[in-house]
């Protein structure tokens, strides 16, 4: 036999026999490594809706106590950034793209607006008929969709809140509808129903309706 073939071919499996080898020990390894980035217990139990803005910045709700949102640095440097009004307490966060911050205010059925810079906030809109809206997503056009669940019937829905602010029910009579996102192309709005541990997929129209709901999960 030539003996370069066949060291040639000793090579490759060995290379093969070596990658192999390599992805199992990948496959080991944790794909993600968690640490803690804030103090211990500076949030409370009810800590919810991290956002982060352009700068990095991450903001969460329930701050050292109920009705607050909270800002941590990307260095891990918390402090209060806000406290909500009257009983007003909030939930989902999300950013549109000039850096205004809207709030699920899930107690006084409303979605807040707050000027990061000046830390004004105004309530953006509001729907009585709103269960306790829950998490926001929003789109790159400032249209905003939030998930409404009623944990105690089991039961939710989703609102589609307008730039101008008006609120619109697009999908009625779902389970308990909770976290929310729409894809990267716009033409997708996925929600997950927590109680029944389903995750749905509507179509997004040019309108901003939903139609086409399937089942993914």
């Amino acid at each position: 036999m030539n003996t370069l073939p066949a060291l040639a071919l000793r090579l490759s499996i060995l290379t093969v026999t070596l990658g192999f080898a390599g992805l199992a020990r990948a496959a080991e390894e944790p794909l993600f490594n968690a640490k803690p980035l804030t103090e211990k217990n500076v949030f409370t139990p009810g800590i919810e809706g991290p956002s982060c803005d352009a700068a990095g910045n991450i903001y969460a709700v329930n701050f050292a106590k109920q009705q607050t949102i909270g800002r941590t640095t990307p260095d891990g440097r918390s402090e209060l950034f806000v406290t909500l009004p009257g009983k007003s307490t909030g939930n989902g966060i999300v950013f549109d793209l000039a850096g205004m911050m809207y709030v699920a205010d899930y107690v006084e059925h409303n979605v807040l607006r707050i000027d990061p810079r000046t830390r004004a906030i105004t309530v953006f809109a509001h729907n009585p008929k709103m269960n306790q809206p829950n998490d926001l997503t929003i789109c790159a056009d400032g249209t905003m969709f939030a998930s409404d669940p009623s944990w105690q019937n089991g039961t939710g829905q989703i609102w589609r809140i307008d730039t101008n602010g008006k609120t619109t029910l697009v999908a009625p009579d779902m389970g308990t509808s909770n976290g929310v996102e729409v894809s990267p192309d716009e033409k997708t709005l996925y929600v997950n129903e927590s109680v029944q541990r389903n995750v749905w997929a509507f179509t997004i129209t040019a309108d901003r309706s939903l139609t086409n709901k399937r089942l993914v999960k």
